[in-house]
């Protein structure tokens, strides 16, 4: 009875131990902004980096189906720290993006190019593609528009 007191104390021990949750480590190291809702107040906005697209949205017209397409979003760092993107997510599997992936220093400039595949798809299409960067908002939404023809 002793050691089953022992060994049922010890299980509640490491079980309470365990389920404690731990600080995740923070990354990004001095362009993370941690709290981007009052990064506009803080001292550090100046050294905030801020992503600019000539435009967000482009229409590849009528395509007939089968046919692969892209288009490159370009897009100039507008803040005063340099520009991280973290990720860029396309809303579906026909749509597959590639970006700059070093910092982009403030002034200069980058792309996303998108490529579309209409294989297997047919109609009015709009696709949209999320690039996460260091910016605030940390999000920003692309889309790109067709109408698939056979």
């Amino acid at each position: 009875m002793k050691y089953t007191c022992v060994f049922l104390s010890m299980l509640i021990f490491f079980c309470v131990v365990s389920c404690k949750e731990r600080e995740q480590p923070t990354t990004g190291g001095e362009y993370n902004i941690h709290n981007p809702a009052s990064a506009s107040k803080s001292k550090d906005a100046k050294k905030a980096s801020a992503i600019d697209f000539e435009r967000t949205e482009y229409n590849f017209g009528t395509l007939i189906q089968g046919e692969k397409v892209s288009y490159a979003f370009n897009f100039t760092n507008t803040g005063g720290g340099n520009l991280i993107i973290s990720d860029v997510g396309a809303s579906c599997g026909c749509t597959v993006p590639k970006w700059t992936r070093e910092a982009i220093l403030p002034g200069e400039t980058g792309k996303i190019e998108i490529i579309f595949d209409s294989r297997g798809r047919s109609g009015k299409q709009m696709e949209t593609i999320h690039v996460y960067s260091n910016t605030q908002p940390n999000v920003t939404e692309l889309i790109i528009r067709c109408d698939i023809i056979n």
